[in-house]
C-alpha cells in the first residue's frame, strides 16, 4: 500500500518541523558521527537537522519524495551556507543509489509515514556500507502523555490515530521500530528511547499555538473533513482544547520517541 503524508507542508507543520534540532531530534546518533563519514538523510523535511548534520560530517545527501518537499532542505542549507550537502528525489522504498554508498543512512519521522517500513529499512541497509549505520526515530503516538486531561485532547489523539492508518501509516511507530529492524534482517540493533517534554509557559504557547492551527488547517484536517472523521465543528473544538491546555499553569506534555541504531 502507498502511504499518504498526513502532515502536509502547511505553514504551522514547518513551524513544528523547523524546530527540530540534531541535538533535540538526534542525539541518539551523534555518538557514532565521524568527520569523514558520507551520510543520507531519508526524509529531509525543512533541513534543519539535516544541516545540523552536515556541520559534523564530510558530505550529506539530502531525499525527498518530491522537488517542492526537497526546495525546502535546499533552502535550509542555501540559507546556512552548507555546501556539502547534495539533494535527490527519492522513495525509501526503492532507494536510487548503488548498494554500499553511505558510512550512515538516516530517518527522523519517516518510517511512521510509509507503506511498508520493512522494506524502507532493508533499502537503507542495502545502501549502507559494511559496517556503516542505519539509524531512525519516530514518535510514538499511543505513549504521548500529558496534563491536565482536556478531553478534546483525547478527541484529537483518537481522532489523528484514524487519519494516520486510514493513510497507510503506523502512528505508534516508536515501539515498532526494533521488530521492524528485525524483519529488515538486522541482528545487531540498539534501542533507546526519548522524550520531548513542554512544561514552561513559553514552549505550551509554542506547542499548543502550533496544534491549534494545525488541526484547522494542515493536510490532516483537510483529509479528517474529507473522509468524514471529523466535521469542522469538531476540529474547532479540537483547537480550543489545545490553547486551554497551553493555557493551564499546570500543563505538562511528553512526546515519546523510539529510536534505533543497526548495523549494517
Amino acid at each position: 500500500m502507498k502511504a499518504v503524508y498526513t502532515h502536509g507542508h502547511h505553514e504551522s507543520v514547518l513551524r513544528s518541523h523547523r524546530w527540530r534540532t540534531a541535538g533535540n531530534s538526534a542525539a541518539y546518533l551523534l555518538p557514532h558521527l565521524r568527520p569523514e563519514a558520507v551520510l543520507l538523510d531519508v526524509g529531509s523535511g525543512p533541513g534543519t537537522i539535516t544541516a545540523d548534520l552536515a556541520a559534523r560530517v564530510a558530505s550529506v545527501t539530502a531525499t525527498e519524495v518530491s522537488e517542492e518537499a526537497l526546495e525546502l532542505a535546499r533552502a535550509e542549507a542555501a540559507a546556512r551556507g552548507a555546501g556539502n550537502v547534495g539533494f535527490a528525489v527519492a522513495d525509501v522504498h526503492a532507494l536510487p543509489f548503488p548498494g554500499g554508498s553511505y558510512d550512515v543512512v538516516h530517518a527522523h519521522q519517516v518510517l511512521q509515514h510509509v507503506g511498508d517500513p520493512v522494506q524502507a529499512l532493508r533499502e537503507m541497509r542495502r545502501v549502507a556500507r559494511p559496517g556503516g549505520v542505519v539509524a531512525a526515530r519516530d514518535s510514538d503516538y499511543a505513549a504521548f502523555a500529558w496534563y491536565p486531561r482536556v478531553p478534546a485532547l483525547d478527541t484529537w489523539m483518537e481522532l489523528y490515530q484514524k487519519v494516520a492508518r486510514g493513510n497507510g501509516g503506523e502512528p505508534d511507530a516508536g515501539r515498532r521500530l526494533l521488530s521492524w529492524a528485525r524483519a529488515a534482517g538486522f541482528t545487531d540493533v540498539t534501542a533507546t528511547s526519548s522524550t520531548w517534554c513542554f512544561a514552561t509557559p513559553e514552549d505550551r504557547a509554542w506547542w499548543g499555538g502550533m496544534w491549534a492551527d494545525r488541526i484547522l488547517r494542515s493536510a490532516m484536517a483537510e483529509q479528517a473533513l474529507a473522509t468524514g472523521a471529523a466535521a469542522a465543528e469538531d476540529l474547532r473544538r479540537i483547537s480550543d482544547g489545545w490553547r486551554a491546555w497551553a493555557g493551564s499553569d499546570d500543563g505538562w506534555m511528553s512526546i515519546l520517541h523510539g529510536e534505533i541504531v543497526c548495523r549494517a
